[in-house]
């Protein structure tokens, strides 16, 4: 198994240790980057693919470590879309 069917297969299985960092790797893998954001960006971070797709969330802190919600809201959205 490659590894992006292997971070895939991680993510659908819902971790409680998922981090900010295999999300990254997962949505570049599913063609979305991290939208550059201005000095006043703080937390929030967005990624778009190149449809124009935002998908925006919090940047968890103080751990790299994404929260419950953020896991099952961003795998519903990546279903909706048909990506996953």
């Amino acid at each position: 198994m490659i590894r992006k069917e292997k971070l895939i297969e991680r993510f659908l299985a819902r971790p409680a240790d998922f981090t900010f960092d295999e999300l990254i790797s997962l949505l570049r893998h599913l063609g979305y980057t991290q939208a550059a954001r201005g000095h006043t960006g703080g937390s929030r971070v967005a990624f778009i693919n190149d449809d124009g797709d935002y998908l925006r969330l919090h940047k968890p802190h103080p751990r790299n470590i994404l929260k419950r919600y953020q896991v099952e809201d961003l795998l519903a959205a990546l279903k909706e879309r048909g990506l996953l």
